[in-house]
């Protein structure tokens, strides 16, 4: 019988870089958040649909994708999904554009999905207690807008 191969400790010379932090920082979040809506049948993408419907009622759906960083292409299947099983209700504008308003449904859904969000966003604050969470907020809202005015 052949002997195991221990285990090496591996090296690390990216746990420093700040884009890798992002990267496993968010992938931890998403994959929390993710578990959490899927017991109501819902992915992040669309349940942050929900909650920005139900703040902005009559938002076109062109400029909801926008504010999401979303493409066109990619936007319509999520909103045609959501209006499908009873969220939504699409209303077309002029041409091409589409409001978007929440069903009775849909505004169910969506306190539900805030009621998700806070109990996550909760459990990730509880991590941080004792850390300036309003600096690393700022933070992330600093780059995010750099990446923006970058792609822009």
């Amino acid at each position: 019988m052949e002997k195991p191969i221990a285990a090496k400790t591996l090296q690390d010379p990216v746990v420093s870089r700040l884009g890798y932090l992002l990267r496993r920082a968010s992938s931890a979040m998403m994959t929390d958040l993710g578990g959490a809506l899927a017991e109501v049948g819902l992915r992040p993408v669309e349940g942050t649909i929900l909650i920005l419907v139900g703040a902005n009622p009559g938002c076109i759906q062109i400029e909801l994708g926008r504010m999401l960083g979303i493409k066109r292409a990619n936007m319509v299947p999520l909103v045609s999904a959501l209006a499908g099983r009873g969220y939504l209700e699409k209303t077309p504008v002029d041409g091409r554009s589409l409001a978007l308003t929440l069903t009775e449904a849909g505004e169910v859904m969506r306190r539900q999905v805030e009621q998700i969000m806070d109990a996550h966003e909760a459990r990730f604050a509880r991590s941080l207690a004792g850390q300036d969470q309003a600096a690393l907020r700022t933070a992330l809202l600093t780059i995010a807008q750099a990446g923006q005015d970058h792609m822009a």
